[in-house]
């Protein structure tokens, strides 16, 4: 979102719904080792989320979420990044056999479309010749 030139001005950046962020200001990024030592902290001293949240100066949601990371992957866990939309990854691979059945059914369909198209235009053909006849 643009700032507005008078928010600029008067330095307005905080309103009742939230935290306006001027365009350029990056969002923060935490390394692996701060967030453990985050999550660590809060649960040796067992801190709330957000007494934690507040002393460090992050968001609760942000909070819970490196928590759950935390009790579900491990430590290790926190230092994977995890940007933008997950993959779906490649679908897995066929068996060969069944894969040559699959190629064989599609020419085969192929093959009866065609057949049925090249049937379908000599009947609407032998059908034109029989109304002229009429005639």
């Amino acid at each position: 979102m643009n700032c507005t030139p008078i928010v600029r001005q008067y330095g307005i950046l905080n309103n009742d719904w939230g935290v306006f962020m001027p365009k350029g200001i990056p969002k923060k990024k935490y390394t692996g080792e701060y967030k453990q030592s985050v999550v660590e902290d809060m649960r040796k001293n067992k801190r709330s989320q957000n007494e934690t949240a507040t002393k460090y100066g992050v968001s609760r949601s942000r909070l819970q979420l490196w928590e759950r990371i935390y009790l579900e992957e491990g430590p290790e866990g926190l230092y994977i990044e995890r940007r933008g939309r997950g993959s779906k990854g490649r679908p897995p691979k066929l068996d060969k056999r069944i894969e040559e059945d699959l190629i064989a059914e599609v020419q085969r369909l192929r093959a009866e479309n065609a057949y049925l198209k090249n049937l379908q235009a000599l009947v609407l053909e032998d059908e034109r010749r029989q109304h002229k006849k009429r005639w």
